[in-house]
């Protein structure tokens, strides 16, 4: 890893969940994340503010995080509803396209509902919800050096593109060919 960037990679990413318990659950019987911290407080140390809460974090295989936060007493969870369910989502990486089958089947054992695999050329992915309603997605990395080149190449005039027309760029088209028109 370079360490001429200021960021090094991914502490934690957290959001808000409806029950720690169910949430806890959830990542760890089901998705197989390890549970190992929890922080709870009346006070947000950051703001100060009265909000009691419980945070809980699982750790990932490259030592990152995922962390929820439940609030006991704020209002009920809601998601944008200004902003398609298909767009907020966590993407989190597995090995393999075995492993991939292995925790879509593993996923749908559960009860829970999944899309895909979906090639993405760069990626196969499967989604699905998590209890608190937060879109995740498991995603196979296919990238190969001549892609991710390719990427890198017209990003700069794609988004300059994108910024005058607002219309999407056909750059990159070759990421989905056959699965959108």
């Amino acid at each position: 890893m370079s360490t001429d960037q200021v960021v090094q990679g991914l502490h934690h990413v957290a959001y808000r969940c409806k029950d720690a318990v169910e949430t806890v659950k959830f990542y760890t019987e089901v998705l197989g994340l390890t549970y190992n911290i929890a922080a709870s407080e009346d006070v947000v140390p950051s703001t100060r503010e009265h909000s009691p809460y419980m945070h809980i974090f699982f750790r990932m295989g490259d030592g990152s995080y995922v962390a929820f936060f439940e609030l006991s007493e704020a209002e009920e969870m809601g998601r944008d509803s200004n902003t398609p369910e298909w767009v907020q989502h966590l993407a989190l990486r597995v090995a393999d396209m075995d492993t991939l089958l292995e925790q879509k089947a593993n996923l749908e054992s559960h009860g829970v509902e999944v899309i895909g695999p979906i090639d993405h050329t760069i990626c196969q992915s499967i989604y699905f919800f998590d209890p608190s309603g937060h879109r995740l997605e498991l995603a196979v990395d296919t990238t190969t050096a001549e892609m991710a080149e390719k990427l890198s190449e017209v990003a700069g005039p794609m988004l300059e593109e994108w910024s005058t027309t607002k219309q999407a760029p056909k750059h990159a088209t070759w990421l989905h060919a056959g699965l959108v028109e």
